[in-house]
C-alpha cells in the first residue's frame, strides 16, 4: 500500500512534464512560407476546410440525338426486315462523318440526358440487336475505322451455346473481346419474346420446346427471367454493369416498364425513330431500325438535324394515357385497317396546321384534326403489316412543340416472324 502511494504523485509529475512540452511545440511560430498570406489569425484556433462544390456543366439542352438500330450484316438480303448490306451500313456511317453529325456513346447520350455532360448538337448512337457473330466479324471494324462507339443489345439465349443460338450467333468470347476494347454491352431480355402478359411464348423445359400462354404466377415468374435474368447473366458472365434494356419487337407496357426500373435499368429503347431530346422519357427512348427493305429510313432521319448548324428545338413529351388514344397503348386489335385516334385537348390551345401524324411503315399520314374537340384522327386504308404498330403524333402549343407515341398490336398482321426472335442458323 505504502509503495503505490509513493508511485502516484511520481506519475502525475510525469503527465504533468509531458502536457508542458507539447504545449511549447504547439506554440511554437511556424515559419513564414508554412502558411499562405492572411492566415495567421486562423492558426489560433482550428477551421475545418470548406468542402468545394461540385458543379454541374451547362448541358445544351436544345441538342438533338439520333440513335440507329442495326441487326445483321450480310452481302446476300435473305430477310430484309433485319438485315443490310456492309456495303450500305459503311456507306451510312461515312454520311454520319460527312454531314458533321458526332457519334457518341451511349453512356454519354445518358450522362447528357441526367444534366452532367454536354454532348454535340447533332449527335448519333449506334446499336446492334441480338447478337450476331456478323457484328463482331463485320460491323465492329467498320466501326474501329471511323472510331464511333457501339452499344450491342444482346439477349442471352441467342449466345452461341444458348438455346437460341445457332452457328452465326456471336460467342461470349467474341463479347468479352468487346468489352476489352471499350464497346458497351447491354440486355435485350433472354429469349427475344413479346413481354406483356397474356402472349403465347416459346417455352423451354427439359429441352423441350413449347407455345405457351402464360398468366399469374407462371408469367412472372418468366418475366423475371426476361428483364432481371437476362441483366444478370450478362453482368455475371462479362463482368459489367447492365443500365439500359431494348424491348423486344417494342412491345411493352406500365408493368414491364416499372420491373425493368426496379431493376436497376436507368433506361429503356424501343424501335419508333425519332430525334432523340432532353426532356425524351428515359424508358420510352426510340431508335430508327434500319432495313434492307426500308432504304429511306436512315436518310430521312439523318434530314431531320442534318441540316442545322444547332440543336432542335425541345419537345415536350406527353403521355398517351392522357390523350385517350384508340387504340390504347399496349391494346391488340383484330383488325389490320383500324381507325386511329387520340384526343389533344388536355394539351392546351393547338396550333391546326401543326398537327402530324406518324404511323411506323407508313411514314407521315393525311390525319384529320378537329380544333372544336382537339381530336386527331386517321383511318388506315390499308393493312398494317407488321405485328405491332406504333404511332407519332407531334404538335405545336403556344410555341411549344409537343410530342406523344404509342405501341398496339394486330392479330391479323401478315407480316412474317422476324428472324431475331429465331434460332441463328
Amino acid at each position: 500500500m505504502m509503495i503505490r502511494f509513493a508511485i502516484l504523485p511520481l506519475l502525475l509529475a510525469l503527465n504533468l512534464s509531458m502536457c508542458k512540452k507539447q504545449q511549447a511545440v504547439t506554440d511554437k511560430p511556424q515559419p513564414a512560407d508554412s502558411a499562405s498570406p492572411g492566415t495567421a489569425a486562423a492558426t489560433a484556433a482550428p477551421v475545418a476546410a470548406a468542402t468545394p462544390k461540385i458543379k454541374k456543366p451547362v448541358v445544351d439542352q436544345t441538342a438533338q440525338v439520333l440513335i440507329f438500330c442495326y441487326h445483321r450484316l450480310v452481302d446476300k438480303i435473305r430477310y430484309p426486315g433485319t438485315e443490310i448490306t456492309p456495303a450500305a451500313f459503311e456507306a451510312q456511317m461515312k454520311e454520319l462523318k460527312d454531314k458533321g453529325i458526332t457519334v457518341i456513346s451511349m453512356q454519354d447520350l445518358l450522362a447528357w440526358k441526367r444534366g452532367e455532360k454536354n454532348i454535340p448538337p447533332r449527335s448519333a448512337v449506334i446499336t446492334f440487336d441480338d447478337g450476331w457473330k456478323s457484328q463482331y466479324e463485320v460491323a465492329w471494324p467498320i466501326l474501329k475505322k471511323y472510331g464511333y462507339p457501339v452499344t450491342m443489345f444482346i439477349y442471352t439465349e441467342g449466345v452461341r451455346g444458348g438455346t437460341l443460338g445457332g452457328g452465326e450467333a456471336i460467342t461470349w468470347e467474341q463479347l468479352a473481346d468487346m468489352r476489352d476494347n471499350g464497346v458497351d454491352i447491354q440486355a435485350h431480355s433472354a429469349t427475344h419474346q413479346d413481354l406483356r402478359e397474356g402472349h403465347n411464348v416459346l417455352v423451354i423445359e427439359g429441352g423441350k420446346r413449347s407455345k405457351k400462354k402464360l398468366t399469374g404466377a407462371d408469367y412472372e415468374k418468366w418475366i423475371q427471367n426476361e428483364v432481371v435474368g437476362s441483366k444478370e447473366l450478362l453482368e455475371q458472365r462479362l463482368g459489367i454493369k447492365v443500365n439500359c434494356f431494348a424491348v423486344p419487337f417494342g412491345n411493352y407496357n406500365e408493368h414491364v416498364k416499372e420491373l425493368a426500373r426496379n431493376s436497376g435499368y436507368d433506361a429503356m429503347f424501343t424501335v419508333y425513330g425519332q430525334p432523340i431530346t432532353f426532356t425524351s422519357p428515359m424508358d420510352a427512348i426510340g431508335r430508327y431500325a434500319i432495313e434492307a427493305n426500308k432504304p429511306k429510313v436512315f436518310a430521312d432521319a439523318v434530314s431531320m438535324i442534318g441540316a442545322s448548324s444547332g440543336g432542335g428545338t425541345a419537345v415536350a413529351e406527353v403521355g398517351a394515357k392522357d390523350l385517350t388514344t384508340q387504340p390504347a397503348d399496349g391494346d391488340t386489335v383484330r383488325t389490320a385497317t383500324p381507325l386511329i385516334k387520340a384526343n389533344l385537348s388536355s394539351i392546351g390551345q393547338i396550333e391546326p396546321g401543326s398537327v402530324q401524324m406518324r404511323v411506323s411503315g407508313l411514314g407521315l399520314v393525311p390525319a384529320n384534326f378537329d380544333p372544336k374537340t382537339g381530336t386527331v384522327s386517321y383511318q388506315v386504308p390499308q393493312k398494317l403489316r407488321d405485328k405491332t404498330c406504333t404511332v407519332i403524333v407531334s404538335a405545336k402549343s403556344e410555341g411549344k412543340k409537343v410530342e406523344t407515341h404509342w405501341t398496339f398490336g394486330l392479330e391479323e398482321a401478315t407480316a412474317a416472324s422476324s428472324p431475331a426472335a429465331a434460332v441463328k442458323k
